[in-house]
């Protein structure tokens, strides 16, 4: 355990071509031979510490954002949005901070944890999103919300980075107040939903009514 959480704060500090296992057993009081024990090489300590960076999130802030199955879509898909952006915001969020890293600096690492660990995540919130939009949407209606959404909570690990590199450059509304950030992402992704549901009904009402 102390490897993992050592290894997922250098990572994410790092990146993984920067970071060596010497750094990490010196940091962890550990020794190489441990690590080939317990994950055989460098890479598979890399995606073991990401994935317990995710699970250390999640348990922290819930994807579902604390909000019960069987509420409305709406309130489960607001309850994904909040704790999107609480674990995107957080000071210790190692997970994301990889995630900059590997945008940065990709490896080949990034599809096997976006295959296990993220995917179903995105599939929840399409599920969600397609949802609120109701039967008559399409795939691409589907798509261009839940890209919206992702862009907003997104936006946050972009300023991340300017505020690690710019620290003098100006103050961070939304890294500042996070909450009210993440309130504002919810209204204004509801509102854009109820609208574009709204015009769909009409339009492709409409026309099925014609057939």
């Amino acid at each position: 355990m102390r490897l993992l959480i050592t290894a997922s704060r250098i990572f994410a500090e790092k990146g993984f071509q920067e970071t060596t296992i010497a750094e990490i057993c010196e940091q962890a009081q550990s020794n190489i031979a441990s690590v080939n024990y317990h994950f055989r090489d460098k890479e598979s300590l890399y995606l073991e510490s990401w994935r317990y960076a995710f699970q250390q999130d999640l348990a922290l802030y819930p994807s579902d954002g604390g909000v019960a199955s069987d509420a409305p879509a709406e309130q489960r898909l607001a309850g994904r949005i909040r704790s999107l952006i609480a674990r995107i915001a957080a000071e210790n969020s190692h997970f994301f901070a990889i995630i900059n890293k590997e945008m940065a600096q990709p490896t080949s690492l990034l599809p096997e944890i976006l295959e296990k660990e993220i995917n179903p995540q995105r599939q929840a919130m399409i599920t969600q999103i397609k949802e609120c939009l109701g039967p008559l949407a399409d795939d691409q209606d589907i798509h261009f919300c839940h890209t919206s959404i992702i862009g907003q909570c997104f936006h946050l690990m972009q300023l991340k980075h300017m505020k690690k590199t710019y620290p003098e450059r100006r103050h961070y509304p939304e890294l500042e107040n996070p909450v009210s950030y993440a309130e504002h992402v919810v209204l204004f992704s509801l509102a854009g939903i109820r609208a574009l549901r709204n015009r769909i009904e009409q339009s492709r009402g409409d026309s099925a009514c014609a057939q």
